[in-house]
């Protein structure tokens, strides 16, 4: 089992950016492909950025592809997301999730582990 903790919360303007950090603790987050996803109040949770157990491998939703950049440090445990380029639309809780799968998936039904999530508020 691995808990998982995000960090980074914050007020932006348009055009803005922020680095959001996910600290995974108990079982070796190399076990584990990652993700990060987002719910806006009223909306379901929606993927935004999964990145393979070793870094190679990365995935995004079309909405963030040349803005967002997914990483992940192995040896610190520790999965980031760098926002850029931040719009009004991006505002969301932000979760963290870790999952079993040896392939980056985009469902939240495909990851096992969920942190408690951060806000994003992005304003115009």
């Amino acid at each position: 089992q691995v808990q998982l903790v995000e960090s980074g919360a914050g007020l932006v303007q348009a055009g803005g950016f922020l680095r959001l950090s996910c600290a995974a603790s108990g079982r070796t987050a190399s076990n584990y492909v990652m993700g990060w996803f987002r719910q806006a109040p009223g909306k379901e949770r929606e993927f935004v950025a999964g990145i393979g157990r070793y870094g190679w491998i990365t995935r995004y939703a079309d909405s963030v592809k040349g803005r967002f950049t997914i990483s992940r440090d192995n040896a610190k445990n520790t999965l980031y997301l760098q926002m850029n380029s931040l719009k009004p639309e991006d505002s969301a809780l932000y979760y963290c999730a870790a999952g079993r799968s040896t392939v980056v998936r985009d469902l939240p039904a495909d990851y096992d582990y969920w942190g408690q999530g951060t806000q994003v508020t992005v304003s115009s």
